[in-house]
């Protein structure tokens, strides 16, 4: 699991982080949205699974591709 600590994954899970920040979500939020417990956001934003991400950054207002872009 040492992938977590890459700055390439860093730099999506910031992404997610302050895309809900700034649209004035919280986790409880989106995770009601997703008919899931806010446990279930926090996993996320700590451990992204890529069907995960591509619906939470939907949710937040970005396009996953965008995100994507910008890795390496």
């Amino acid at each position: 699991m040492a992938y977590i600590y890459s700055k390439e994954y860093q730099c999506v899970i910031t992404a997610l982080k302050k895309a809900r920040k700034e649209r004035g979500s919280t986790q409880v939020r989106l995770a009601e949205a997703l008919g899931r417990p806010q446990s279930f956001i926090a996993k996320i934003e700590r451990r992204l699974v890529v069907v995960e991400f591509v619906h939470l950054a939907r949710l937040v207002g970005l396009e996953p591709e965008e995100i994507v872009k910008g890795i390496g």
